[in-house]
């Protein structure tokens, strides 16, 4: 069992994750204004990407490159992390490889105090990845516990590229935002990445 075994049924009967679904607690964070560089990828990439429409094109065109503009605004001092193996209890299934974890930590060479868990949707379903996401988040909760980081809330998020989702972790208390930002309110999604990423409290 991995984390991509979760969905939202089996993190309320494994995990004793209550869900909150009507929030916007995310609604009112500010926009942030972004690189000319990232406008011009985005110009380029997405349209591509969206024709390619596969998790890998999504991936590597659109995802990737919002998530290197949150360090880039952050003086890159956020690590951030790919395709790592996070195995923290293999017992609940708090085990596997994570799409994106971004840590509020400088160390690069391993991840120190995760803070957000980014799932890349399966088929193009947010709600197929949310289970995924909050394990993780979950998972991650308990690394900074054991390691004695103060980290009150965790965060995360759930994408296509084009559509993005945001959850926020507390205890045992998993906040997912009903409204889906899309690619056209870039601003806005990365306002949001970069107030998790920094630790502000949401």
């Amino acid at each position: 069992m991995a984390y991509s075994d979760f969905n939202l049924a089996k993190v309320k009967q494994d995990l004793h994750i209550s869900l909150v679904e009507n929030n916007t607690c995310f609604a009112d964070i500010a926009e942030r204004d972004i690189s000319e560089y990232l406008i011009n990828t985005l110009q380029r990439n997405v349209p591509l990407a969206l024709a390619i429409n596969t998790e890998k094109a999504r991936s590597e065109l659109i995802v990737i490159n919002i998530l290197l503009e949150v360090r880039e605004q952050l003086s890159n001092q956020i690590s951030l992390f790919s395709g790592i193996d996070f195995k923290v209890d293999p017992e609940q299934g708090l085990n596997g490889y994570c799409d994106y974890i971004l840590s509020n930590s400088v160390e690069q060479l391993y991840l120190e105090t995760p803070v957000v868990a980014i799932v890349e949707a399966k088929n193009e379903s947010i709600t197929m990845g949310l289970g995924q996401c909050i394990a993780e988040m979950y998972a991650a909760q308990l690394y900074n516990a054991q390691a004695g980081a103060n980290v009150p809330c965790t965060y995360g998020a759930v994408t296509t590229g084009n559509e993005w989702r945001f959850i926020k972790l507390q205890g045992h208390i998993a906040y997912i935002d009903y409204v889906s930002y899309y690619i056209t309110e870039i601003k806005k999604i990365i306002g949001i990445l970069v107030s998790m990423a920094n630790g502000t409290k949401i």
